[in-house]
């Protein structure tokens, strides 16, 4: 390809209506177009990358063992409805209606339709296992599109399923899909971390996280410094620290007037944050519920939503409270018969200080069962920096990062609400056993960008560069320099390393600058000084330094720097 008769335009000038560096730089190397919010064209140059990206997959998946299908996009309500996430994914699903005004649907992903095919198909247990997939656009009415391909409304994105007659036969998939994902990301050339994750809306037991590492990134991971333990903050668990039994005291009152927050409670009467109780009301749907936790950690809503099995879960309001006669900055579940979730860190051998349920009184002496009577304890506290490891003596800490890549074991979720069984060996209808996995591929082209550019542009790694090489012509009005360029142009294209030339009629400083930006992992200049000495000048994209080349030495030397590159 010729630069001259590229499709796009790079910009000098980073573009206003952008933040994050891979929504700048794809803007600024002309690679996407914005058609709307959230919604994005991908010009020549981003196609190619997203192209390789997709290969890449492809050819992992099907060492793997799976087989490539496309699902129709354009889907009947109907089926969501039936699975029960049509009400789950609110106003994120897009839906319409055709001309016969019946409710359709623009999938954010295909759960219920692939357990609709595959119900058709299988019959029997000799029919299981097996893996398909697919890599197909997706439609997200994001309430917030942000960061360019990070987060938008519509995406391309390879999503696959597997289908197996009991637990056994899912936790290989499972791991098989694991294994390919890490290989298709290593090929690609970005560095990731697994992590344990919340299954969200997809629903499903286990289920694990590709995190590409990121300062930009909007998902918090937690990771231990001394084991592999990974995990993101909304699934992150942590080791309580230590308790010292104490001597049971009886529950009393005591006036703490104006003291609402744990802060300054705790200063009031001189105790520590872990001595006392925290208690926040919350709307599960349309029930009022109390949730405590010791006072000096937070309550991690995912972990609480998923154990409530809501589909919305928000503050209580004013008016809530008032309903239930609670008084905010005094909450406690002491004597108040509402369903009540305790975390974990509260010990059944300690005296704590909890909200009097009036204005400007405490408990004291509460007792974990005695004066607080759980609906049900459990884990739902929030990870941070610096607490201890659940599975070691390390010490947690907190980084940024984009998912890229999603594995789950969904279980019998889908074909139980959808009837997708086979028959056993003992000829019973059985569940069908199925997991499902999704790779964001237009993330991985930002995450790259992210995890790799630097203040001159874009850094891609090899295997998704748009081209290996860049030759940058200088003094193209001499057919001398012009007939070298096409020379080493045509060479290396013959041999397999894609390149471009940049054979525009611009400055040196203008085509140093674009070969940059644009990030090909190889630089080759063509001049009439080097020329002159039968050589040309060669760099990678990550070195400052040139080195001068003979030209017959031009393809060993590519292929040389290519294998020791990103």
């Amino acid at each position: 390809m010729k630069m001259s008769q590229l499709f796009g335009r790079t910009l000098r000038d980073q573009p206003a209506e952008a933040d994050l560096i891979s929504h700048i730089l794809l803007l600024q190397a002309g690679m996407i177009h914005q058609v709307s919010t959230g919604v994005y064209s991908y010009l020549p140059l981003a196609w190619k990358s997203l192209k390789k990206i997709e290969s890449i997959i492809r050819e992992e998946m099907d060492a793997a063992g799976a087989q490539e299908v496309k699902l129709g996009i354009l889907q009947t309500r109907e089926i969501w409805q039936k699975s029960g996430r049509d009400e789950i994914y609110g106003p994120d699903m897009l839906r319409l209606k055709d001309r016969r005004d019946r409710e359709l649907a623009l999938p954010p992903t295909n759960e219920e339709l692939v357990t609709e095919t595959v119900k058709s198909v299988v019959q029997s247990y000799n029919d299981l296992p097996f893996i398909l997939y697919q890599i197909q656009t997706k439609f997200r009415d994001e309430p917030r599109p942000r960061g360019g391909l990070i987060r938008v409304r519509e995406f391309d994105m390879m999503d696959a399923y597997s289908f197996d007659t009991d637990e056994d036969g899912l936790d290989i998939n499972y791991h098989q899909m694991i294994n390919a994902y890490s290989k298709a990301f290593a090929r690609c050339g970005i560095k990731t971390v697994i992590v344990d994750a919340d299954s969200g809306a997809i629903g499903g037991k286990d289920s694990k996280e590709f995190i590409l590492l990121a300062d930009s990134g909007e998902d918090t991971i937690i990771l231990c410094s001394h084991c592999d333990y990974a995990a993101n903050d909304e699934k992150a668990s942590f080791k309580i620290s230590d308790n010292t039994p104490e001597a049971v005291q009886p529950l009393k009152t005591i006036d703490t007037p104006n003291q609402t927050t744990i802060e300054e409670v705790s200063d009031f009467l001189n105790i520590s944050t872990q001595k006392t109780i925290k208690t926040i009301a919350y709307m599960s749907d349309t029930e009022i519920i109390l949730v405590s936790i010791r006072g000096d950690l937070e309550i991690n809503e995912v972990k609480l939503k998923n154990f409530l099995k809501a589909n919305e879960l928000v503050l209580a309001n004013d008016e809530d409270l008032q309903k239930s006669n609670l008084i905010k900055g005094y909450l406690s579940p002491i004597n108040k018969e509402i369903k009540t979730i305790v975390d974990n860190s509260i010990f059944k051998d300690t005296n704590y200080c909890a909200g009097g349920n009036e204005f400007g009184v405490h408990f004291v002496n509460a007792i974990l069962d005695r004066d607080i009577i759980p609906t049900a304890q459990i884990d739902i506290a929030l990870a941070k920096d610096g607490f201890g490891c659940i599975n070691c003596s390390g010490t947690l800490s907190s980084k940024r990062g984009i998912e890229i890549g999603h594995v789950f074991k969904l279980g019998t979720t889908y074909s139980t609400s959808m009837s997708a069984n086979f028959l056993n060996q003992n000829g019973q209808p059985t569940p069908i056993m199925m997991g499902c996995y999704g790779i964001g591929v237009g993330r991985i082209l930002a995450g790259s960008i992210e995890q790799y550019a630097d203040d001159k542009g874009i850094v891609f790694p090899k295997n998704i560069a748009p081209y290996q090489v860049i030759i940058v012509s200088l003094n193209t009005d001499k057919e001398e320099i012009q007939k070298v360029a096409i020379e080493i142009y045509d060479l290396l294209n013959s041999n397999g390393i894609e390149t471009i030339i940049d054979d525009r009629n611009t400055s040196a400083g203008v085509k140093f600058n674009d070969a940059d930006l644009l990030g090909i992992p190889l630089r080759i200049v063509v001049s009439s000084r080097n020329i002159s000495k039968n050589s040309v000048e060669i760099k990678t994209r990550v070195s400052n330094e040139e080195e001068l080349i003979p030209l017959e030495s031009v393809l060993q030397k590519s292929n040389q720097l290519l294998s020791d590159y990103l």
